[in-house]
């Protein structure tokens, strides 16, 4: 709610992945930031946005943080082929799929969160963690945003996670 896409410009998180050869792009959640859509239009949960089609971005790493899951979880479970690899932060929503649907989404994640988030961090591990290809990195001392708390760390987790892809 109180990010946007100019967090992982000031974070240098875009121009970090960029410096280590990956195409990075930043997509405001709707309503939010720098988001132009009409009031009219409307996306459903699960719905591919239309700026990844325009964007051509083909299989991509889905990096999502918090409020955004609403919006990650439910692509990846109807579109997980478009998904090379899924790096969810302590996002909402978790709860809303079963163990069994988990386990039917072999893409590889990186489940993210600060140690200190008492609320999200470890909700979102004990129904994450039955993806069966993941693997867990938590910031130490960090809580909710810990990517803010921790940069220097989640750039080094992020970066390890995605060179292993290759």
């Amino acid at each position: 709610i109180r990010f946007s896409s100019d967090t992982w410009l000031q974070l240098q998180t875009l121009a970090t992945l960029a410096e280590n050869g990956y195409r990075a792009v930043a997509i405001d959640l709707p309503g939010k930031a720098r988001w132009r859509a009409q009031p009219q239009e409307r996306w459903g949960l699960g719905e591919a946005h239309p700026t990844t089609w325009a964007l051509c971005l083909g299989a991509a790493v889905v990096v999502s943080p918090s409020l955004s899951g609403m919006y990650s979880l439910p692509f990846l479970f109807q579109h997980n082929h478009l998904v090379k690899a899924y790096v969810p932060v302590a996002p909402i929503c978790t709860e809303k799929f079963s163990a069994e649907q988990y386990a039917q989404i072999k893409t590889p994640t990186l489940i993210v969160y600060g140690d200190q988030d008492v609320e999200l961090g470890q909700v979102s591990l004990n129904n994450l963690q039955h993806l069966p290809k993941h693997q867990v990195l938590v910031l130490q001392g960090a809580g909710h945003a810990c990517y803010l708390d921790k940069p220097a760390e989640w750039h080094h987790g992020l970066l390890t996670f995605l060179q292993h892809l290759e």
